[in-house]
C-alpha cells in the first residue's frame, strides 16, 4: 500500500517515526501520525490543517493528547461512561500516579523495537492507513495523499479525532474545505 503514498504523504510516515522516536516510545501511534501532520508547512493537509486553525494551536493539541495519554489513552466519552458506573477517572489517575509515577497510564514503553530497528504500528495507526486508502478510494484518487491521512484521523474514533474535533477540525469540515462537499478535490 505504501508504494500509493504521495511524497507529502510518505513524509507524514516518516515523521511519525521520527516523533514515536523523540519520544522513547517503541511503537508508532495515531497520535505520531497526528503530530506529523501537524509539522507539515505543504501539502493539502497542511492547507485544511491552517485553514482550520491548528496551525497556530500545536502547543495546544500537543497538550490535549499528552493528557489522553496520561489517562490511558482514553477518551473524554470513555471517562464520561465510566463516571456513569460511578468510576472517577481523575481519581484513578491520581492514585495511580501517587503509587507508581506521573504519566505511569500512558504506557510509552510497551513493547520492543524489532530486530530490524524499525517501530511497528499500532493497530490504531495501521487503521488510520488502511482508512486513508478507503477515503482516496471514495474520491476517486488513485494515489494517498496526506488530506487522506487527516481525514482518516477524523473518521476514526479515539483521542486524535477527539482533539482535533475539540479544535474545529471535524471529519465534515475537512472534507468540505478539501472537497467541498462534491467528492472532486478542490484547490489547496
Amino acid at each position: 500500500m505504501f508504494e500509493r503514498f504521495t511524497q507529502d504523504a510518505r513524509a507524514v510516515v516518516t515523521g511519525a517515526v521520527a516523533h514515536c522516536e523523540r519520544a522513547g516510545d517503541h511503537r508508532v501511534d495515531e497520535a505520531h501520525l497526528l503530530l506529523a501532520l501537524l509539522e507539515r508547512e505543504r501539502g493539502r493537509a497542511a492547507f485544511a490543517l491552517s485553514e482550520l486553525g491548528l496551525t497556530g494551536r500545536r502547543d495546544a493539541v500537543e497538550r490535549d493528547l499528552a493528557e489522553a495519554r496520561r489517562r490511558g489513552g482514553l477518551t473524554r466519552a470513555d471517562a464520561d461512561a465510566l463516571a456513569g458506573l460511578g468510576i472517577d477517572l481523575t481519581e484513578i489517575v491520581s492514585r495511580v500516579e501517587e503509587a507508581h509515577g506521573q504519566g505511569a497510564l500512558a504506557g510509552t514503553h510497551a513493547g520492543a523495537v524489532r530486530r530490524s530497528g524499525r517501530r511497528p504500528f499500532t493497530r490504531g495507526a495501521k487503521d488510520v492507513l488502511t482508512r486513508s486508502l478507503r477515503a482516496a478510494l471514495a474520491h476517486g484518487d488513485r494515489h494517498i495523499g496526506d488530506e487522506h491521512l487527516v481525514l482518516a484521523l477524523t473518521a476514526r474514533p479515539g483521542v486524535p479525532s477527539e482533539v482535533l474535533a475539540d479544535h474545529g477540525a471535524t471529519y465534515a469540515a475537512v472534507e468540505d474545505l478539501l472537497w467541498g462537499g462534491s467528492g472532486r478535490a478542490k484547490a489547496g
